[in-house]
């Protein structure tokens, strides 16, 4: 009984000391991963070495051997066939990941564009992309405000809805700055267009 009790013991344990190794083969070296290098025949040459960006290690006698991408299989092969003139025969070489590349910070996602058009008498006008939730003074400030010929009592913002049709706003800037109107906080859209005319000659 005892004897069964221990080979069942021995069948659990095999699989769970094997597995970090079949891990480990399957493994596809990454650039900033450290691999651990041992050459039976020559200790001088054990060693910890870092993968560099473009994939490739260095080791003395062998020079530079390319690492990314390969299995820790095929880099002991690759290392073996490159320090094998320097021996009288084939040494024995092993190869471990000894760390793993550090984990870079995910890259913030770009923030949400519209794009809005404006025309007329601003200092940049022109099609400009503009982060969700610009607002109408916030899109005049982007391009620079206005040129000094622009007719700020007249500034025309026009939306074009999912049916085609056209919607004018009239926009007095004076009547924004005065606080008279809340029209400057007008969350735009996509598509949005914006005319700043030319001032007549006696406005």
């Amino acid at each position: 009984m005892k004897r069964i009790i221990a080979l069942l013991a021995a069948l659990l344990i095999i699989p769970l000391m094997t597995q970090p190794a079949s891990a480990q083969s399957n493994y596809r070296i990454k650039p900033g991963d450290v691999v651990r290098v041992e050459v039976l025949e020559d200790s001088s040459l054990n060693r910890d070495t870092l993968v560099l960006p473009d994939g490739r290690i260095s080791l003395p006698m062998a020079g530079t051997v390319s690492a990314g991408g390969q299995t820790l299989d095929q880099l002991r092969s690759s290392i073996r066939t490159q320090l094998a003139p320097n021996f009288a025969s084939e040494p024995t070489v092993h190869v471990a990941l000894s760390q793993l590349a550090p984990r870079t910070a995910a890259v913030a996602a770009a923030p949400a564009t519209d794009t809005i058009y404006i025309l007329g008498e601003v200092n940049n006008p022109g099609a400009v992309e503009l982060e969700e939730g610009t607002t109408l003074l916030q899109a005049l400030a982007a391009v620079g405000g206005f040129s000094r010929f622009a007719a700020t009592k007249r500034i025309q913002l026009r939306r074009t809805d999912s049916s085609r049709v056209e919607r004018i706003y009239n926009v007095n800037y004076q009547d924004i700055l005065q606080g008279k109107t809340s029209i400057g906080t007008t969350v735009l859209a996509s598509g949005d267009v914006i005319i700043v005319p030319q001032r007549r000659l006696f406005e």
